[in-house]
């Protein structure tokens, strides 16, 4: 890894870290190292950031710090970057435990929203005169309730909406993502880009500010 004489430090950026709440970041926390041997536990260890009460719970580490951090520690290392530029930082707490009255609720709005959302649906699609209807055609009779057709309707939709979503309880069908997790990661995604081009400016605002 050394050429010329001058070691090498190979180093590519994670896309995501997380560090605890007035922890410091350790260049190992947001980085994959190769270099010589010599240097790799003091690079491991290397302090790129202090979060400050300001940072918020997100923080951009650029590339340009770390080569900065990295060149006022070893000056001889030559740096080879790979992969992203950047790498985002999440500070978190230790979130006290959600209150199982508080999920009783949650899941008791969401259980009557969803089935008053069905419910409206199947009103709006006249979903008991199409089910009279064809029970009609099926048996040459007419009655208010087709039973036979509506119970296993009614059990389709919820076998229906568990192999969509691929999830009972804790258990997955399979390892393909359900839509609800695409639909989560591609917000996530958004928020991540959304904060990186924000960070951005503010590191450009202060450079033109000195």
């Amino acid at each position: 890894m050394a050429q010329n004489g001058a070691p090498y430090l190979y180093i590519r950026l994670r896309r995501k870290a997380s560090v605890r709440k007035g922890a410091v970041v350790k260049l190992s926390q947001v980085a994959q190292l190769i270099v010589e041997p010599e240097y790799e536990q003091a690079l491991h260890e290397l302090i790129i950031h202090q979060p400050q009460h300001e940072d918020g719970n997100r923080v951009l580490i650029d590339m340009m710090l770390i080569v900065r951090k990295v060149k006022a520690r070893y000056p001889e290392l030559q740096i080879e970057h790979f992969g992203e530029p950047h790498v985002l930082l999440e500070i978190f707490t230790d979130n006290k435990k959600a209150s199982p009255v508080l999920i009783g609720l949650v899941w008791l709005l969401l259980f009557i929203g969803s089935g008053l959302a069905i419910m409206n649906f199947h009103a709006d699609v006249s979903m008991l005169q199409v089910h009279q209807r064809i029970y009609e055609l099926m048996t040459g009779k007419k009655v208010d309730h087709p039973l036979i057709l509506q119970i296993p309707y009614s059990l389709g939709i919820g076998v229906g909406m568990v192999i969509f979503f691929n999830h009972l309880f804790k258990k997955k069908f399979n390892e393909e993502p359900s839509p609800l997790e695409l639909e989560m990661f591609m917000y996530q995604e958004n928020i991540n880009h959304y904060v990186i081009t924000e960070e951005y400016m503010k590191i450009h605002s202060e450079g033109e500010s000195k």
